[in-house]
């Protein structure tokens, strides 16, 4: 067993299969700019997604901010506030604001019942979040988006990979976004991915990911979005070992899940029927007055013992100071009372069922049930 256990850790090749990566990037000096590695993931990613029109990014952050100015989104978007910071920067950088939608209890995703009362006419779009892997209610939210014909754009950070009923999350909506961040199922060290459902659109995001050039004209003021080639090699070699990063991630969930499921006072994320997931996060909700301690009990308990968690997320985004106003929390008490009471245990590629063990151990000595 590991003596000091992380909340994450990045998977990656051996050392070899890296330096054989980008080996040919010394012979051809082709840093950036869409060189060939950054082609042949492109290519890749869109054959293992099973979708068209996606297109690499610098980082996941950037994929987003370059789809709302390709989407030509303005006025208002209806989002989660439970999520990473990301999400809500991306739409109050671009000059829109961010309307904020309570979630639901089982699976953290925002709830669709809930979306209708918050469309008024300066409403451009929906920003559903897939949180730790669980997929939103596209179906749902599809049916309201064509009602007001809105956009939805999928911050698909955590569900790469993950299907329903076989269909990737990747084709959802009018556009996703992918984060390929170090710590994620599937990373390229920093990189990102959009992906549309219009093929007009990929060409326009190769556009604003590189100052808005078109060939030698300027046709917009875009930013600079690419990926080097050092990310795009070690996305390539990642991608050929992602199945076996998974199996290793479902091993450690089926043990949290035996070892935690049934202890009065906690709530594990639920198990959704016809998905296929990519093993990304495990959250769990404590409810101290049953348990018998809170979160940050736990997270501090963990601590002492080398053992790193996370209060993922937290706190919502709708709180932070540049919104002023307080109320917005108060609106989505679901998201609020999950916020503050959850915990993502550590999960990654190679911490083993013993490991597992061990912090379930701790979690469960300090419940009612164990005094």
């Amino acid at each position: 067993m590991d003596s000091k256990i992380l909340v994450t850790r990045s998977s990656m090749p051996s050392f070899e299969e890296y330096c054989n990566e980008i080996k040919e990037i010394w012979d051809s000096r082709w840093l950036t700019n869409s060189g060939v590695k950054h082609q042949t993931l492109e290519k890749e990613l869109s054959a293992f997604l099973g979708v068209s029109n996606l297109a690499l990014c610098v980082n996941g952050h950037q994929a987003l901010e370059c789809i709302i100015e390709v989407l030509g989104l303005k006025g208002e978007v209806i989002t989660t506030p439970f999520t990473f910071v990301s999400t809500t920067n991306a739409i109050v950088r671009k000059g829109l604001k961010p309307v904020f939608c309570d979630i639901k209890k089982d699976d953290f995703t925002i709830d669709p019942e809930k979306i209708e009362a918050l469309i008024t006419e300066k409403t451009s779009a929906i920003m559903p979040v897939h949180v730790y892997g669980n997929l939103c209610d596209d179906e749902a939210i599809s049916k309201i988006a064509q009602k007001y014909n809105l956009k939805v754009i999928y911050d698909a950070a955590h569900a790469f990979g993950v299907k329903r009923n076989g269909v990737s999350s990747a084709s959802l909506g009018d556009a996703s976004m992918f984060s390929f961040h170090a710590t994620k199922v599937f990373h390229s060290i920093e990189g990102g991915a959009a992906v549309f459902k219009d093929s007009e659109n990929y060409a326009l995001i190769n556009q604003w990911k590189n100052f808005g050039i078109n060939g030698e004209e300027l046709q917009f003021f875009g930013g600079n979005s690419k990926m080097n080639e050092f990310a795009a090699a070690m996305g390539l070699c990642n991608l050929r070992h992602l199945a076996s990063a998974i199996a290793s991630r479902k091993e450690v969930v089926m043990r949290y899940r035996e070892r935690l499921e049934g202890i009065k006072g906690l709530t594990l994320s639920a198990v959704q029927k016809n998905v296929e997931s990519n093993y990304a996060y495990f959250p769990v909700v404590f409810d101290p007055a049953v348990f018998g301690s809170n979160r940050d009990d736990v997270l501090n308990a963990l601590g002492k013992q080398g053992i790193g968690a996370r209060k993922y997320f937290y706190p919502l985004t709708s709180s932070v100071i540049a919104f002023g106003d307080k109320s917005l929390v108060e609106k989505t008490p679901i998201a609020e009372n999950i916020s503050q009471n959850v915990l993502c245990l550590p999960l990654y590629e190679g911490l083993g069922t013993q490991n597992a063990d061990r912090i379930c151990n701790i979690i469960a000595a300090l419940g009612k049930e164990s005094l």
